[in-house]
This record gives C-alpha cells, structure tokens and sequence, in this order.
C-alpha cells in the first residue's frame, strides 16, 4: 500500500540560456576578470538585456583594465547563443556599458583595517541529510535536469534545442519529512521551429528525465508535463527581459531554506550578501554533516561598516542532538565571522564566480580555477571533526540522563 504524503514541495531551476541568468553570468564574467587583474577590486555589477539590447551598470572600483564587450560576447557564445538570437528582428544587439566608482560613503565602511561589512543585511544558510549534497532533493533535480538539457544540447543529442529551459521537480514528503515519490516534472525548453513537439516531448522524457530522476521516485501517479504550452521558438531575452538577481531561490535552496533578499551575482565578496551567505552554508553543512542534527538553517546579520555581526542563529526544527541556543555558542567560539577573515579563510579574492551563476552555489562541491579542479571552500566539511569533538561530552551525558 502506498503512503501518502503529508505535503507536496516544490523547487525549480533555469538553464544558462535563462534570460535572469545570461544577465548573472555576464555580471560575474565581469568581475572574474577585474579580480583576476585586481584582487582587491569593488564591483556591484548589474545587468539588464532585452530584445538585443544589453545594458550594464552600477559600480566599479579598481585600478584593472578590461574590455567588457569583449567580455559580455564571449559569455553570450559560451552560453550558445548566437548574435541575431537575441532579438526579435534578428538584429545584433546593442551593448551600453555604464559603470561608476563605488561611493566614497559606502568604502568608509569597508576601507578600514578591519574590512567592515559592505552593507547591513541579513543572510541564511541551510543544509538537510536528505541528499548526498545535504540539499533539498528537490532544487539538486531541477538543477540536473537544467544541466542535462544543456548537456544534450551542446554535445549534439538533442541538436533542436536552444539556450533556454527551465524545469521544476514537486516531491511528495512522508511524517518524518523524508522524501516519498515525485509528485510531478515540469521541463519547458526553447527549441528550433521544425521540431515537431511529440518527438521533443519523447527524446526529452529518454535522454533527460530518465537519465537525471532515480527511477524509484517515479510511479503512476507522477505527472510529467514536458513544454506544456507546446511551442518555445522564441526564448532568451529576445522574448523576455533579463536582469541580475531574479534568481536568487534558484541560486539558493529552492525556497526549502529563507533567504535574507539579497543576490550573489556582480558583487565582490566585501559585500556580506555573497560572503555572509557562503559562511552560512557551511555552518549548517557542516553541523549537518557533523551528525548534529537532520536539518539546519543559520541566520547572520550585519550593519554598514562594523566587521562583527550583529545577531547570530541556529535553527535545527526540532531534529538537533542538542539545543539550538547552546549550538550556536559553540559554533560563536569557534568561527570568526567577521567578513575580512570570511575572505581570506575561503580565499574569495579569485576569479571563481561566474561558473557559480548558473546551477546554484550550493551543493557543489568541487570548482575550477584557472583550468584546475579545487574544493569549494564553502561546501569543505573540515568544522565536522572539530564539532563532533566538542559536542561529544554534551551529548554523551544528554544520552546517560535518558538512560536514567
């Protein structure tokens, strides 16, 4: 007999060929490059693009020299587009650069011995042992479904589809909220016009979906809608308008963690919304990890130019092996949280982001730089020894009360 579920969660994904994320890649592809001439360079990039139009603006501080069309070209053909895909009447697109030194105000904060925060803000960080990720099962499969399409795209197995896509993956979740079955697939993808779509509809379900979702999470009960509208020849920002961080629960967890609103993409990392963001996750990764609790979301919040945060906390629901409160203190005395020591410790001066941009920051464990395969600082789990070690006793004499 099947068990029904207690709720339905749902999370999705974008291809790199998302509007929202052409703008996020070519933001960060920016200031790959400013950081790779200027480590110590200020970028608060943002991105527009519409029907061949792409406009870039906000904030540069640095001595570095780059060429950012050439930049804002490369990522577009990188992506897979081609020049005249980008508006409706098959023009080239337009590019206007517009970029300004960081407010003098804003660097007195952050220009200081001690690198305050960039701005005040609130940031989330969360981790659950439902994958080997420890992420949401459901944004990992809406994330392996995007990367699949592109995959079958760019190799040439599926030559008819185009840059964009998205999908999403809604799981129905048991009494211990423990993954039962996929309750449905959604899986839109632009396409060339002489496809017929039933052949689209077919290839998609053998080379993606079958491919990317275990099988044991599929039953009769599971809908798949597959281009449910029928046609997407038109895509990218030729039909939609693009901007940076519009994508920051995909970027993120899926909406199974909070997010404190503030986006990654364009923003060097003295700007806590990325940095603040990375160390969260790896507190709750590595709490997670550490056999500390099933589920664990942390919160940090900064004010303008002060390093140390202003608040601090732990959320385990109820699956901690110990109190949130008392968690929080150990994880206090052990991790210096002030952003200067966030950067140097993750090493967030090198030019890693734009790789990032697409398919979320989290969960990924391994990186390219320069060519090179590395670790992902924030997805390391190097704090779970040092945590099991000074919980141990905690929880030893928390089981000998039970016993009692």
């Amino acid at each position: 007999m099947k068990t029904k579920p207690i709720y339905i969660f749902t999370s999705e994904s974008v291809t790199e060929g998302h509007p929202d994320k052409m703008c996020d890649q070519v933001a960060d592809g920016i200031m790959d490059l400013l950081l790779k001439e200027d480590p110590n360079a200020r970028t608060a990039i943002e991105v527009t693009a519409a029907n061949g139009f792409i406009h870039v603006f906000g904030e540069v501080s640095t001595d570095a020299r780059v060429d950012y069309r050439k930049i804002i070209k490369d990522v577009i053909y990188d992506i897979g587009y081609r020049a005249d895909e980008l508006a409706t009447d098959g023009d080239f697109y337009r590019m206007l650069v517009n970029l300004n030194t960081q407010s003098p105000d804003i660097a007195l904060g952050v220009d200081k011995k001690e690198i305050g925060a960039g701005d005040q803000g609130m940031m989330f960080g969360y981790a659950t042992d439902e994958t080997e990720e420890l992420m949401p099962l459901t944004a990992v499969l809406s994330h392996r479904l995007c990367m699949r399409l592109s995959e079958a795209r760019k190799t040439g197995e599926l030559p008819y589809l185009k840059p964009d896509g998205k999908a999403q993956v809604s799981i129905g979740y048991g009494k211990k909220n423990n993954p039962l079955f996929i309750k449905a697939i959604v899986v839109s993808t632009q396409h060339t016009e002489d496809i017929d779509i039933e052949k689209l509809r077919e290839d998609v379900m053998e080379e993606v979906i079958l491919k990317v979702i275990p099988h044991e999470l599929l039953n009769k009960d599971t809908d798949i809608l597959i281009n449910p509208t029928g046609r997407f020849v038109l895509g990218g920002p030729a039909a939609d308008s693009g901007l940076t961080g519009r994508k920051i629960i995909v970027d993120t967890y899926g909406s199974k963690g909070r997010h404190g609103g503030g986006s990654f993409s364009g923003k060097d990392p003295t700007k806590v919304d990325r940095s603040g963001a990375y160390l969260a996750r790896y507190i709750a990764k590595n709490i997670v990890a550490a056999g500390l609790a099933k589920e664990c979301e942390v919160q940090v919040s900064y004010a303008i130019g002060v390093a140390k945060p202003v608040s601090f906390k732990v959320d385990t629901f109820g699956t901690g092996k110990m109190p949130d409160e008392v968690l929080a203190e150990i994880i206090k005395a052990l991790i210096d949280m002030r952003p200067g020591t966030i950067i140097k410790s993750f090493g967030l001066k090198r030019p890693i982001y734009r790789q990032f941009a697409v398919y979320g920051h989290f969960g990924r464990e391994k990186m390219l730089q320069d060519g090179i395969e590395r670790n992902t600082p924030w997805e390391m789990k190097d704090l779970v020894p040092i945590l099991k070690e000074v919980t141990k006793d905690f929880i030893e004499k928390k089981g000998d009360l039970k016993d009692e």
